[in-house]
């Protein structure tokens, strides 16, 4: 079941990998994603010392959340992955040239689970070509609906 999906990803990459990693969060930001407080727009991941971390996400802390503790609604968290993932990650975004891009929260057993992507850049007419299929398959379907009901 998703949370929040980060729909510019796919506009903006070609996602050629897709992985799934474990968030290591605070108590109030499990709270605030799970009340859908959470925003992965402008958010990215980036390699660090050999461990992957998620940077630019937004978690909006809840109106309840505790007097003690002072949020920070955009602090660096860590993705928890298997040693040979990381691995494998780092030497496709290292020697060519990937980008991890997030793609949606999601939960998985009670827990809040990452997906991301290891995709490429698009350039200006990749973008116009993929909106140009997409409009051209909803049109496609279009005719077939109507072709199917004028045979009757």
């Amino acid at each position: 079941m998703s949370i929040i999906e980060n729909r510019k990803a796919f506009h903006d990459y070609t996602i050629e990998e897709r992985f799934e990693a474990g968030l290591v969060l605070q108590g109030w930001e499990v709270k605030a994603i799970r009340a859908g407080r959470a925003q992965l727009k402008e958010s990215y991941v980036v390699v660090l010392d050999g461990a992957l971390w998620l940077l630019g996400m937004h978690v909006s802390p809840l109106h309840s959340a505790s007097t003690h503790i002072h949020p920070d609604a955009m602090r660096t968290r860590k993705l928890l992955l298997k040693a040979e993932e990381i691995s494998k990650l780092i030497g496709k975004v290292e020697q060519r040239g990937y980008a991890l891009v997030p793609i949606n929260l999601h939960f998985k057993n009670g827990r809040i689970k990452l997906d991301f992507g290891l995709g490429k850049g698009k350039k200006l007419h990749d973008k116009r070509d993929a909106a140009q299929e997409k409009d051209w398959a909803r049109e496609k379907e279009r005719l077939m609906k109507h072709d199917t009901r004028t045979r009757d």
